[in-house]
């Protein structure tokens, strides 16, 4: 417990105002359990007679409970608050920061918390049966890890892990030493970024993109290329004239629409890169959900000129708070990959990676892999029949069997209209999510992104029904 003893008359004294002040200013809350005499006199290196006489005193004065058997508790006070100094006068911070403040407006209300039916997108599937195994793991991985091992790159077992995962699953061929185990796809992002762009340089984005990845660039000091995207993906003849330093693409399941990038246009892309000497950050984010045929190739298995850093996570496959996420990494920018995760942060927690690396091994993560897949797609195909039921041929739909959401298309909506029927949803408990942020310049039309990670079958067609019913009300507005 910290208190500041003012140094005027005896110490039984001082610390009876320290403590009242702590208990005045809410510092030490109503029905907070004081520490034990002796413990607290140990901290404070004074006598435990000075503390009893203390807590006598405030006792005495009401400020605190006795409780016998349990120890001293703040009485029920009307206290003031603890003041809080809000400078405005410090010096600008630097240019990094001041551009995440532009990007990052942390005072933006969030409309959509705590709704009953939030289509919100990024929030994986919660799998009921995965706490237990889960549990199984991280006990087991807490006895048997060198709890202090430290390995940048991360643990070589959970490295050679994903190499097997991503050759038997996603085409990659890669050696354990072309894997950075990174704190989620975000970081990957931003570890990019610092790596291979300095301010001013130009990067590509698919128009419309990963709303994070384009914060992230902005707050590096990128400047933004948008490059229009088509039912075929990245409309490659549209690339720059000048070279980019870096292209970010999602060519497995392009985010937002679901369009994946053809053949022809990833030999275009790879091409490119090789002639103008620029690299492709390749987000597979959800590459493993696909729910029509198997899971397609990545753009890094085709890449023979080293020129793709590929991103995978396991965050949006297992859970949000796992936190782990995986880069296969060129080879000419390995040591700088390294550098820049080992300034960071060092490395990723040692017992996580442990537990992963074995619920790899044993079988536990493909399983979990089927169940979701499943499940997931009962919750797609629900939204869908929700759609066509309720709102009808007042959206499009665009229809991608893969991922984690989809996009719906509202027909005869401007972006005032669009605003008026996600306020108006929210009153039902419905949170409806705009495409019109995902965009760098206006769209021409307005649609919406609908995530079915977080509800089961049963509510989607609950939300779905309430969507009709607001598009309803919408028309008789």
């Amino acid at each position: 417990m910290y208190l500041q003893l003012d140094g005027r008359g005896p110490l039984y004294d001082q610390l009876t105002r320290a403590l009242k002040a702590s208990i005045l200013d809410g510092r030490i809350a109503a029905g907070t359990q004081l520490p034990p005499t002796r413990e607290l006199a140990q901290e404070l290196e004074i006598s435990r007679t000075t503390v009893l006489t203390a807590y006598e005193q405030l006792r005495a004065e009401g400020f605190i409970d006795g409780r016998v058997g349990s120890g001293s508790f703040v009485s029920q006070l009307q206290t003031r608050p603890p003041v809080h100094h809000d400078r405005t006068d410090i010096d600008a911070p630097s240019r990094y920061a001041q551009r995440v403040r532009e990007v990052c407006n942390w005072d933006i209300p969030r409309l959509h918390r705590g709704l009953r039916y939030n289509l919100e997108y990024g929030y994986p599937m919660i799998n009921p049966t995965l706490n237990n195994a889960w549990g199984r793991e991280l006990a087991r991985a807490a006895a048997y890890t060198r709890l202090n091992s430290l390995e940048a790159a991360g643990l070589s077992v959970l490295r050679k892990q994903t190499c097997d995962y991503l050759a038997r699953r996603r085409g990659v061929q890669a050696q354990p030493d072309d894997v950075l185990i990174v704190s989620g796809t975000q970081q990957a992002i931003n570890l990019t970024a610092r790596v291979l762009v300095n301010e001013g340089d130009p990067v590509v984005l698919e128009e419309p993109h990963y709303f994070l990845a384009h914060q992230a660039l902005v707050a590096h000091g990128a400047r933004l290329v948008a490059v229009r995207t088509d039912e075929h993906g990245l409309v490659c003849d549209e690339l720059p004239a000048q070279a980019p330093r870096l292209i970010y693409v999602t060519p497995s399941h392009h985010f937002p629409s679901g369009a994946v990038l053809s053949m022809q246009r990833r030999l275009d892309l790879l091409h490119y890169a090789e002639q103008h000497q620029c690299w492709i950050l390749e987000d597979d984010y959800d590459g493993e959900f696909r729910y029509d045929a198997h899971p397609l190739a990545a753009l890094r298995s085709l890449d023979e000129q080293d020129r793709v850093i590929y991103v995978g996570t396991f965050s949006k496959v297992m859970f949000g708070g796992l936190r782990l996420a995986y880069m296969v990494m060129p080879a000419a920018l390995r040591s700088d990959f390294l550098g820049a995760k080992y300034l960071g942060d060092m490395a990723c927690p040692v017992i996580e990676q442990a537990a992963l690396a074995r619920f790899m091994e044993d079988g536990g993560f493909e399983r979990h892999l089927r169940m979701a897949r499943k499940e997931l797609k009962a919750r797609r195909e629900a939204v869908i029949a929700g759609l066509k039921e309720h709102a009808r041929d007042r959206v499009e739909i665009t229809d991608t069997p893969a991922g984690m959401h989809l996009v719906a298309w509202l027909h005869g909506y401007d972006a005032p209209r669009c605003q008026a029927l996600i306020a108006h949803a929210a009153e039902y408990g419905l949170g409806l999510h705009p495409m019109a942020p995902l965009y760098l310049h206006t769209p021409e039309r307005q649609g919406l992104l609908l995530g079915y990670c977080g509800l089961s079958v049963n509510e989607l067609r609950e939300a779905m029904r309430l969507f009709g019913q607001c598009l309803d009300h919408m028309e008789l507005a």
